[in-house]
């Protein structure tokens, strides 16, 4: 494997011309807003500049420039009623959808999958790798949070739809020549669910749109959107109880619950402008991170920004943040374990006031380090001898 931490960051782009002449298609489940997997597609477009892009339902409207110039095919999905606001009701019928859609003109399949993308056929000489966000959370690990939270139809209904899901899902696998997984964590539920190795790949994260600033203020941040995995209750509970100060940035089903139950120490900025999440970014004390995630952009993003991060030992975070050199971790979701790290940080001199040093170690999740290691797995899967990158 190709050592990518020597690269400089152009060549993963400048050294994709011996796959130009690939005829590509990326699989992404749906394309309806700009979060993380769309990021990663992104990505895959810049690499791949002639994909072509698959989906179950796509609203232009809601997707950057990049993503609309290219080619974009939907599923039958898309023509069903009030397809693009309840996609997630026609869940039974997307593993048709995909299997429907001819891939014989492709010489390679990337499949985005978090939800139904990887269950295309492939001709039999093509090569289909897939990028896991994760394996189908709804119907794997947190299927009984789901349906807890359900409405009573389709909390009746699940057991039989997921079940079938769950066939098709690990049936699906199978047709997949290689896995990437965003994080271990994930790595370690592919092989559960799946019974599959995959190389851990992060996702690609701007590290050049954060910078360091020497203006840092005396306050904590927490930021994110506000559902009950993400634990943005436990940050109130323990910023309510140590009494320092929290700006939380961001929006959700739980912010109206969680603003009454704030002190005044805890201020809320709902949703921000990508300017003003950088400077809260860069001039917070820290960032803290109370939840269990697959992987967690946000941590990166901070930790370009030259801030530490406080999070939970648990998920992406083990990846991400390195206690000692980026950050620190709590191993229990309780207001004493969060409050206890928090002194450990503040009593971590060398840490916090090492912003460089954090941003130094944000860099190994560059979006550049992404492409080269995409582009590396796509030449072994078709057998093509790398370019010696140290040499363009």
């Amino acid at each position: 494997m190709t050592d990518f931490k020597a690269l400089p960051t152009e060549h993963s782009e400048r050294n994709s011309a011996d796959l130009a002449g690939l005829r590509v298609a990326i699989v992404h489940y749906w394309l309806l807003g700009m979060r993380g997997g769309e990021k990663v597609v992104e990505s895959l477009l810049e690499l791949f500049p002639n994909a072509v892009i698959i989906t179950h339902v796509y609203d232009p409207a809601q997707v950057s420039d990049r993503i609309r110039r290219h080619e974009v095919r939907e599923t039958f999905i898309s023509k069903l009623p009030g397809a693009r606001k309840h996609y997630q009701k026609y869940l039974p019928l997307m593993p048709m959808a995909l299997e429907l859609m001819d891939m014989t003109e492709f010489d390679v399949i990337l499949s985005s999958e978090s939800g139904p993308a990887k269950g295309i056929i492939p001709r039999p000489d093509a090569v289909h790798l897939c990028y896991c966000h994760s394996p189908m959370r709804y119907i794997w690990d947190h299927y009984h949070i789901y349906r807890a939270s359900a409405g009573r139809f389709a909390r009746l209904a699940m057991p039989f739809v997921a079940h079938k899901l769950r066939i098709w899902d690990v049936t699906s696998a199978a047709r997949v020549d290689r896995f990437m997984a965003n994080s271990g964590f994930v790595a370690q539920r592919i092989n559960k669910y799946y019974r599959r190795e995959a190389d851990v790949i992060f996702p690609p994260v701007e590290i050049d749109d954060f910078s360091i600033s020497d203006d840092v203020g005396d306050h904590y941040l927490l930021a994110g959107e506000m559902v009950s995995y993400k634990r943005a209750d436990l940050a109130i509970d323990a910023f309510n109880a140590s009494g320092r100060k929290l700006v939380v940035v961001g929006d959700g089903e739980l912010r109206e619950e969680l603003t009454k139950n704030a002190k005044d120490n805890i201020t809320f900025l709902g949703r921000l402008p990508f300017a003003e999440l950088k400077r809260q970014f860069a001039t917070c004390k820290a960032l803290v991170f109370p939840g269990e995630e697959d992987f967690g952009i946000i941590p990166v993003e901070v930790m370009a920004s030259g801030r530490p991060v406080v999070a939970y030992g648990r998920g992406g975070a083990l990846d991400t943040v390195l206690p000692g050199v980026s950050g620190v971790h709590f191993h229990d979701q309780t207001v004493t374990a969060l409050n206890a790290a928090i002194d450990a940080l503040e009593g971590d001199v060398a840490l916090t006031n090492a912003p460089s040093k954090i941003r130094a170690h944000a860099a190994r999740f560059d979006q550049w380090v992404f492409k080269a290691k995409i582009a590396d797995l796509v030449r072994q899967e078709l057998h093509l001898t790398a370019p010696d990158l140290r040499r363009a």
